[in-house]
């Protein structure tokens, strides 16, 4: 009888030490974050296996590829991955100057105050959002968003001979291109916009191969703001869209069904694409007034901060 439980406990034990206990394992922190916390002994687990950065803000990848990363009231912002660390490492300057101003600490030394480039630069960097430079950052369009500011500030400083002035701001010459009228669909839960068929073909001829999986295209704002669509052919309803990055621009400028949008295109050989719009006006339609300025013929107009002056334009 005593032999019998005996057995059992036995038994018992070693089914026991045979059970491994279940591990858990903690999700990644942020969007592409390589850093697993150890919750035994709240160790970088992940950290101690790659190579550590040199700078600040950049941590390793287990690719290979290098992140970037500010903190922002003790919650990680992401920046997004990169190829080389130096990269990474730029990304963060960028930011953490956006965040906490030129007298931040970065990783590589910063362009004098007193020069016109640093001038541009923080410029661009305090007429944007913090959620707008990380956007930027993310998708690896900074540098060229900041290039584009530059070349429109540009403007503002040289004679001018084939533009004109809108108030006080220069605008380089543009052909219009056409205008549409939106509807309830093109700002409503579909997200794009239908380009007449005339005016796409016209316009915005799409090269063989690229129908299906379309094309990008930038376009200029008046405030100088860079706006990239995806614009492709939907087989299904036989149609040229704009779609990836519409809503957002319809959410910026509150869009609403009989708003109109305008295309044009610049004279010069750079062909930069321009859109604008308005607001429906006549019987029964919408006459708003923005938070710094008022609608003049329709189009909305406000005060623009750039290039260290007082200019007018379309907000």
């Amino acid at each position: 009888m005593d032999g019998s439980c005996t057995d059992d406990q036995s038994t018992t034990t070693e089914t026991t030490s045979t059970v491994a206990a279940p591990v858990t394992t903690p999700p990644l922190i942020g969007s592409g974050g390589s850093v697993v916390l150890d919750l035994e002994g709240g160790l970088e687990a992940e950290s101690r296996k790659l190579p550590s950065s040199r700078f600040k803000g950049v941590v390793p990848q287990p690719n290979g590829r290098w992140g970037a990363q500010i903190y922002e009231k003790h919650q990680r912002v992401w920046l997004g991955t990169f190829n080389e660390e130096h990269e990474a490492a730029k990304a963060y300057d960028t930011a953490v100057q956006r965040f906490r101003g030129r007298d931040a600490v970065t990783n590589f030394k910063p362009l004098p105050a007193d020069t016109d480039e640093a001038g541009l630069e923080a410029s661009f960097l305090n007429s944007h959002s913090k959620a707008e430079i990380v956007d930027m950052l993310r998708k690896h369009t900074y540098n060229d968003e900041l290039e584009q500011s530059k070349r429109s500030c540009s403007l503002h400083k040289t004679p001018f001979t084939d533009g004109f002035r809108s108030g006080h701001q220069l605008v380089n010459a543009r052909e219009q291109l056409f205008e549409k009228t939106v509807t309830p669909s093109d700002v409503g839960k579909l997200n794009r916009l239908v380009i007449p068929k005339q005016h796409a073909e016209k316009h915005f001829p799409l090269q063989n191969g690229s129908t299906s999986k379309g094309v990008l295209l930038h376009f200029e704002d008046i405030g100088m703001k860079v706006w990239r669509f995806r614009y492709s052919y939907w087989n299904s309803s036989q149609s040229y869209v704009l779609t990836k990055g519409w809503s957002r621009f319809v959410k910026e400028k509150n869009l609403k069904a009989g708003d109109i949008v305008s295309f044009q295109r610049s004279t010069g050989p750079d062909k930069q694409l321009y859109i604008d719009w308005k607001v429906k006006n006549g019987s029964g339609g919408r006459q708003e007034k923005s938070e710094i300025g008022t609608s003049f013929h329709g189009y909305r107009v406000g005060l623009l901060f750039s290039c260290d002056e007082l200019i007018w334009g379309y907000d």
